[in-house]
C-alpha cells in the first residue's frame, strides 16, 4: 500500500506490545510501475503482522557477538528473521511468522573482554555468540526483520528485542572505508552512482530532467558483495540532470519501505535538498571568473596568527541597503565591494583580521530554500512584545535560521543562493564568495556541523536513516536515537559515518578552498576520527588546514564512555584547538545559562564584579571573587597552557593546570595554537547585552562602549588563536536575545552604517529566553543603555586600533609554549595585587635556541584597569626603560582624551592607566 510519512508513523501502532495487525498482500511492481514510484510523495510499506520489539536492546558488539542487557538465569536466546515483517513474538507464546531462526550460545558479559566503545552497556548482561551462523545468512537476514528473543525451556517469549547493527556491519564490511567513488562520478560519455546501503534489498538510481520534472529514467542498481556499495552506470553524461536512489529497505518497528532519498554525498541539489543533482566540480561551468588562475588563502605560519571573525551569510547583509535587494543575504553580496558590510570587512582585514569563519553554509533544512519570507519590521518599543509576537508568527516561513541542522553536509545551502531550484547557482556563488574573501586577503573557514542531523528515522528531512536504518546516528542502550546536542546525534565512531564526515570535508577544502573548520560539539566526535580528518585535510589543501572546535564535555560521550573523545582535556598535543571557557566565563561573570537574578547578579571582571556592583549584587565582599576572576583571565591570556606558571591570588606559585575551573584544570592546552580565545560569539548573549544586564543601570553607553574594548582587548592579548563574533567590535546587541538562532532578521541584524546597533528593539522571543519580561524589559527601556552613533564609532576605532597592535608583533602571538614559557611575564599578582588591572610584560629580545620572527619591538607591556578610577603600576623591568605608546595607539587619529592622561615614568618604572583603560607600551 502507499502512504504518505506522516500517516505512514502511525503505522507503528500496529507494533505496539501485545497489540495485532494483518500484514497487506505486495504484488511485485513492473517496470513501468517502478519508474512511476520515482515520482511518488509516499513511500510503500510492508506493516508488520503482530506486535514487534520497538526497542533495540540488544548491541551488536563485533562480527559475531550481541550483547544482551541483564541476567537471565534461565532459557535460551534465538534469532528469529523474517523479510517482511512477519514475525509474531507476543509475551508468553511462542513466535510465529519467522523465515529462520538460529538458537545462540552465551556467556557472561562480566568476565568478557568487550572492546572500550561498549563500555556505556555496563558490566552486567550476557553476550550471545552467532558464530555458527554464516556472514552471507547474517547478510540476508539484516535485509528485513531481526529478532533477538529470550525463551523459556517450551519456546515461550520472555522477552524480545530488536538488534543494533552498526558494529556488526563496520566489521563486515569494513571495505567500505575505503570506496573513492561514493555519490556521483562524471565520466566523459556517462554518470556513476554509488550508495553504501548494505541492508538495502534492493536499489535504483532515478533520473529527472530537473528538479521539478517526472522521472525520465530508472537505473537499477547492483551490489557489491564485500563492501555494501550498489553501483549504476548510465548510458549518456546526464549532466545537469537530478536523482534520488530508491531503496527497499527494512526499518525496525514498521516494516518494509521503498525510500526515495536524496544522495548523502551529494555534490549539490535542487530545492529544499529533495533532489541531488548529477555535476562534476571540476567542470569549468562550475567555476566563477577567475577561479582556476586563483588561489587559496595565505598560508598562515602559526595557527596563533589567526584572528577569527565569526560571521553569519544573511546576517552581513540582509539589512545592508547599499547592495541590490536580489544580493541581501546571499552569497553573492560577497562580491560587491563597494557595499557597506564589505567596505567593513575590508577595514578589519586591513587592520590585522586573517580569517573569517561562516556559520552553517552546508545544505540545512530549516530555511524554506524557494519564496522564504523577508518581513519587514518596525520599533514599536524597547520593551514592546510586537517584534517578537511578528517574528514567531513568520519564523518558519522565513529566511533565517543560523543553520545547524544538517541535511547534506557536503553541498552549499540553497537559501544562500540566487536560484535554490539551479543546482550550478550554488556551487558557483559559493566559489565566488569564497575567492572575494581570499582576494581582500581573508582566508575563511567553515562551521561544520557533523555531531548531529536536522532529522533520523523516516522524516522528510531524514537522509541517512532512509539508508541505513539504525546506523549513522547514535542510539542509547535502548535504541533511541541520542539527542544530547539538541537534534539527532550522528555516531562518528561508525566507520561510514566518520568517512561522510571526512569525505565531505576534503571536499570543501580541495574544490572549494576553505581554509579551516570550526566543529560543532566537536566533544562528540571521536579524537581519532579528528585526527584522521586533520591529516585527509592536510593532504588536500597541501598544507595545514587549522581545525578548532566546541571541545564540550557532555552527553552520552561525556567522560570517554563510548571513545576517546575530541574534548578540551583529551586534546593536549593534537594540534586541534579548543574554546576554553576559563577566561570567558570569567570576563563576563556567571554561565552560559542563567536566569532571574542571576542574569544580572553574577557579575564578571568586565562588568563591575566588587568594584562596582549593580543593584542585585548584593554580595557583602567580592573582593576574594575578583581576585579568583583575575587569576582566571591570566589563565587566557597565557593561551591556557598547563605547564605555565604563575603566582595566584594566595600568593602560591602554581602551574595552570594546578588552578581549578569548575572541577577541572584551569590550564590544560600543551601550545598556544590548542586554545581558541573569546568573550562572545553566536550563542549566548552578545558582550553588549551581557554588560547590559550586569553594570551597574547608571552606567553611561559611553562607558559601556570602552567596557566592549576591554572585553576585545582581553582576547587580543592573549597567547592563542583570536576569535571575535561579528559586529563585536560595533557593539552588535540582539536585544538581550540568549540564543537568537531562529529569532529572524530584526534581532540578528547588523548595521554597518554605525547608526544602530539594534539594542532595545523589543523584548526578545520567548522561543529559548526563560520567561523574564519584568527582568529584562526596564533594562532595554533604560535610557542611558542605547548607544549613540558617536559611540559605536569609538568602539570601532578602538577594536581597529587593537587589531593592529596584535598584527604588528609575534609578542602577542607566541607560536609555541616554550615562548610563551621563556618571555610572558605577570606583573600586579599575588594577594597584594591591585585586582582591577591585568598586567603583563613580554620580553622580545633573541633568546639562545628560541628565535622569534616579526617581535620588531624589544619588549612589549600590556595594561588592562577595568576600574571605574585611574590607577598607578610599578613594573620592575620597567625601571629606567624607554617604553613608548605603542605606535598604533600614539598615532591614532581618533580622539581620546582618556587616554591623553596615560604615561609612563621610566624614573620609577610607574605606568599611570587611565579608568575603563586598555594599553600598550613597547620598547622599540
Amino acid at each position: 500500500m502507499h502512504i504518505d510519512v506522516f500517516p505512514f508513523l502511525r503505522a507503528a501502532s500496529c507494533v505496539l506490545l501485545l497489540n495485532t495487525c494483518a500484514a497487506p498482500s505486495i504484488a511485485t511492481p513492473t517496470d513501468a510501475a517502478l519508474l512511476a514510484d520515482c515520482d511518488a510523495q509516499s513511500v510503500r510499506v510492508t506493516v508488520p503482522t503482530a506486535q514487534q520489539a520497538s526497542d533495540a536492546r540488544a548491541v551488536w558488539i563485533n562480527a559475531t557477538q550481541i550483547h544482551w542487557p541483564g541476567r537471565p538465569n534461565t532459557g535460551r536466546f534465538r534469532l528469529y528473521h523474517a523479510n517482511d515483517g512477519t514475525i509474531s513474538a507476543l509475551l508468553r507464546q511462542k513466535v510465529s511468522g519467522a523465515q529462520a531462526s538460529s538458537l545462540l550460545s552465551q556467556q557472561n558479559a562480566a568476565g568478557a573482554n568487550i572492546d572500550p566503545r561498549f563500555a556505556y552497556l555496563g558490566k552486567t548482561g550476557v553476550l550471545l555468540s552467532a558464530r555458527d551462523l554464516p556472514v552471507s545468512t547474517l547478510q540476508t537476514w539484516l535485509q528485513g526483520q531481526l529478532l533477538l528473543v529470550h525463551e523459556d525451556d517450551r519456546a515461550r517469549v520472555l522477552d524480545v528485542t530488536s538488534t543494533q547493527p552498526a558494529a556488526w556491519l563496520d566489521a563486515v564490511y569494513a571495505a567500505a572505508r575505503q570506496v573513492k567513488d561514493l555519490g556521483v562520478t562524471m565520466r566523459a560519455d556517462n554518470a556513476q552512482f554509488a550508495v553504501w546501503a548494505p541492508t538495502a534489498r534492493s536499489a535504483a538510481v532515478c533520473i529527472y530532467q530537473n528538479g521539478e520534472a517526472n522521472a525520465s529514467q530508472r537505473l537499477a542498481m547492483q551490489r557489491d558483495q564485500e563492501t555494501g556499495v550498489w553501483r549504476a552506470r548510465s548510458a549518456e553524461k546526464l549532466d545537469g540532470q537530478s536523482y534520488r536512489f530508491a531503496l527497499d529497505v527494512y526499518a525496525r518497528g514498521l516494516g518494509r519501505i521503498r525510500n526515495l532519498v536524496s544522495d548523502p554525498y551529494a555534490i549539490s541539489l535542487n530545492a529544499n535538498g529533495d533532489r541531488s543533482v548529477i555535476a562534476d566540480l571540476n567542470d569549468p561551468a562550475l567555476m566563477p571568473e577567475g577561479w582556476s588562475e586563483n588561489v587559496r588563502g595565505k598560508p598562515l605560519a602559526s595557527a596563533t596568527d589567526m584572528v577569527i571573525y565569526e560571521l553569519h551569510v544573511r546576517d552581513f547583509s540582509a539589512t545592508d541597503s547599499s547592495v541590490g535587494a536580489a544580493h541581501r543575504g546571499k552569497f553573492s553580496v560577497f562580491t560587491q565591494t563597494d557595499s557597506d558590510a564589505m567596505q567593513h570587512l575590508k577595514s578589519l582585514a586591513q587592520a590585522g583580521l586573517s580569517d573569517v569563519h561562516l556559520l552553517p553554509v552546508f545544505d540545512f533544512a530549516t530555511v524554506p530554500e524557494v519564496a522564504c519570507e523577508s518581513p519587514e519590521f518596525s520599533s514599536s518599543g524597547a520593551d514592546s512584545d510586537s517584534a517578537r509576537r511578528h517574528a514567531e508568527q513568520i519564523r518558519a516561513r522565513d529566511c533565517f535560521n543560523w543553520g545547524y541542522d544538517p541535511k547534506h553536509f557536503g553541498a552549499p545551502e540553497g537559501s544562500y543562493a540566487s536560484d535554490a531550484r539551479d543546482g550550478s547557482s550554488r556551487i558557483i556563488e559559493f566559489r565566488a564568495m569564497v575567492d572575494a574573501l581570499h582576494r581582500i586577503g581573508l582566508r575563511v573557514g567553515m562551521d561544520v556541523v557533523y555531531n548531529h542531523t536536522s532529522h533520523a528515522g523516516q522524516h522528510p528531512d531524514s537522509v541517512l536513516d532512509r539508508i541505513v536504518p539504525d546506523y549513522y546516528h547514535r542510539l542509547s542502550s535502548t535504541g533511541e536515537v541520542e539527542r544530547s546536542t539538541c537534534c539527532d546525534n550522528t555516531a562518528t565512531e561508525h566507520a561510514m559515518m566518520a568517512k561522510l564526515m571526512i569525505d565531505t570535508a576534503e571536499r570543501w577544502v580541495r574544490d572549494y578552498r576553505i581554509d579551516s573548520f570550526r566543529f560543532d560539539l566537536m566533544g562528540h566526535q571521536p579524537l581519532s576520527e579528528m585526527r584522521t580528518l586533520q591529516k585527509a585535510v592536510d593532504a588536500a589543501a597541501g598544507r595545514t588546514i587549522h581545525l578548532l572546535g566546541e571541545g564540550w564535555n557532555f552527553g552520552e560521550v561525556a567522560n570517554n564512555q563510548r571513545f576517546v573523545q575530541a574534548a578540551q582535556n583529551n586534546l593536549t598535543g593534537s594540534g586541534i584547538a579548543s574554546f576554553s571557557d576559563r577566561a570567558r566565563d570569567a570576563a563576563r561573570g556567571g554561565g552560559c545559562c542563567d536566569s532571574g537574578r542571576d542574569l544580572i547578579a553574577r557579575q564578571g571582571y568586565l562588568n563591575g564584579l566588587h568594584y562596582a556592583p549593580n543593584a542585585l549584587n548584593t554580595e557583602q565582599d567580592q573582593r576574594v571573587a575578583l581576585l579568583k576572576s583575575a587569576d582566571m583571565l591570566r589563565v587566557g591570556l597565557a593561551g591556557s597552557l598547563a605547564e605555565y606558571s604563575m603566582l595566584d591570588h594566595t600568593g602560591k606559585r602554581i602551574k595552570l593546570s594546578q588552578l581549578d575551573y569548575a572541577g577541572q584544570a584551569a590550564g590544560y592546552v600543551a601550545e598556544p595554537g590548542e586554545v581558541v580565545n573569546y568573550v562572545e560569539n553566536h550563542d549566548n548573549p552578545t558582550l553588549f547585552d551581557i554588560n547590559a544586564l550586569r553594570l551597574p543601570a547608571d552606567t553611561s553607553s559611553a562607558e559601556r562602549a570602552r567596557v566592549q574594548t576591554l572585553g576585545t582587548a582581553s582576547v587580543l592579548f592573549s597567547q592563542g588563536i583570536a576569535y571575535l563574533h561579528a559586529g563585536q567590535e560595533i557593539l552588535r546587541s540582539k536585544s538581550l536575545d540568549r540564543n537568537s538562532y531562529d529569532s529572524g532578521d530584526w534581532f540578528n541584524r547588523i548595521d554597518w552604517t554605525l547608526r544602530d546597533n539594534a539594542f532595545a528593539s523589543g523584548l526578545p522571543l520567548p522561543l529559548d529566553n526563560p520567561q523574564q519580561d519584568a527582568l529584562i524589559a526596564p533594562v532595554l527601556s533604560n535610557p542611558s543603555i542605547k548607544p549613540s552613533p558617536a559611540d559605536i564609532q569609538f568602539a570601532r576605532d578602538r577594536a581597529l586600533e587593537l587589531l593592529r597592535v596584535r598584527a604588528s608583533t609575534s609578542l602577542l602571538r607566541l607560536p609555541s609554549a616554550a615562548h610563551v614559557l621563556k618571555r610572558l611575564q605577570f606583573f600586579n599578582v599575588g594577594p597584594s595585587q591591585i585586582s582591577s588591572v591585568l598586567a603583563a610584560h613580554i620580553d622580545g629580545r633573541d633568546i639562545e635556541d628560541l628565535p622569534l620572527p616579526g617581535a620588531n619591538f624589544k619588549a612589549l607591556v600590556y595594561l588592562i584597569n577595568v576600574d571605574t578610577k585611574a590607577h598607578a603600576l610599578a613594573l620592575p623591568q620597567a625601571l629606567h626603560a624607554d617604553f613608548v605608546l605603542h605606535p598604533a595607539l600614539a598615532q591614532s587619529d581618533t580622539d581620546d582624551a582618556r587616554r591623553d592622561t596615560a604615561r609612563y615614568d621610566p624614573e620609577s618604572g610607574t605606568f599611570h592607566i587611565p579608568p575603563r583603560s586598555a594599553l600598550v607600551f613597547v620598547q622599540e
